[in-house]
């Protein structure tokens, strides 16, 4: 996983835009719109995360993707 992450992390126009964030007890969810470079080129997609925190900490996350939209050429 860390290769992947460190790749991930590496790419130049990799931007995270945080939609809405909903709380509740300790759960929180999240919508993101990722902006990054697929193989296919750049583009973005939609991201659900779901943190469950315990003593402010992450203890556990679950992500959901939407589908890439390329940007126009």
């Amino acid at each position: 996983m860390r290769s992947r992450m460190e790749a991930r992390f590496s790419e130049a126009d990799l931007n995270a835009k945080l939609v809405n964030r909903t709380a509740m007890g300790n759960v929180v969810v999240d919508l993101e719109i990722i902006t990054r470079n697929f193989p296919e080129g750049r583009g973005t997609v939609e991201m659900l995360c779901v943190y469950e925190i315990t003593d402010g900490l992450i203890q556990k996350a679950s992500f959901a993707f939407g589908q890439p939209k390329m940007d126009a050429r």
